[in-house]
């Protein structure tokens, strides 16, 4: 619903005179900073406090398996979430004729960024008993990757910290809005996919590992 208002309100979506939904997803890796850990923030951390972990892994289930399970439902709740912004998509084809490869690269983009900022969550869950401190850590290392991709970020880091091109490269291309970017533009480029699974993944195998110590 936030997305939409920003999309209306900040984003200018009449005013573009476009049959398009650029406006609407370009507000979602900031959305999701906020949106994605309050669904995870207590995955783990409610499990800790109220002391039912223990029950848990004395279940036939190995960690893997309780830790992928915790995390799919909650990645199918945040995909029906933003599947369900479909009126959205249902106005712009009333208003004009959109192209729909980008619609939908963009929701497939929405969709693996959501499971990305998710694996994060998780693991910050496993770290504490308290809801807050997980939400507190995961906005803030989620904020930090959203803002990576920022040219405004990156002329810092190489002209007032004066770090060298190839590292500064290297610290933008783990930003979460620089991979999104080219879903919203209809590209669907391997190595984006690959970085919001692969960066997922390795979360959930930190989060195994946290767990079982």
């Amino acid at each position: 619903m936030a997305s939409v208002g920003c999309a209306f309100f900040l984003g200018g979506f009449f005013n573009a005179n476009m049959a398009s939904l650029e406006s609407y997803f370009a507000f979602l890796p900031w959305l999701f900073i906020a949106f994605v850990p309050a669904v995870g923030m207590r995955l783990w951390s409610e499990e800790k406090r109220a002391g039912t972990i223990e029950l848990l892994f004395t279940l036939p289930v190995t960690t893997l398996e309780a830790v992928l399970a915790k995390f799919l439902a909650s990645w199918a709740f945040l995909c029906l979430a933003i599947l369900l912004s479909f009126p959205m998509v249902l106005t712009v084809a009333y208003l004009g004729d959109p192209d729909w490869g980008v619609i939908v690269s963009s929701y497939l983009g929405c969709l693996l960024m959501a499971g990305a900022y998710l694996g994060i969550c998780s693991l910050t869950s496993a770290f504490t008993k308290n809801q807050v401190i997980s939400f507190v850590v995961s906005v803030f290392i989620c904020f930090v990757l959203v803002l990576l991709g920022w040219s405004i970020f990156t002329d810092f880091l190489g002209g007032y910290l004066a770090l060298p091109a190839w590292l500064v490269d290297l610290v933008s291309n783990f930003s979460f809005k620089s991979h999104f970017d080219g879903f919203v533009k209809g590209i669907i480029d391997p190595k984006d996919v690959i970085f919001f699974l692969s960066l997922a993944g390795f979360c959930l195998f930190l989060n195994v590992l946290v767990l079982e110590r």
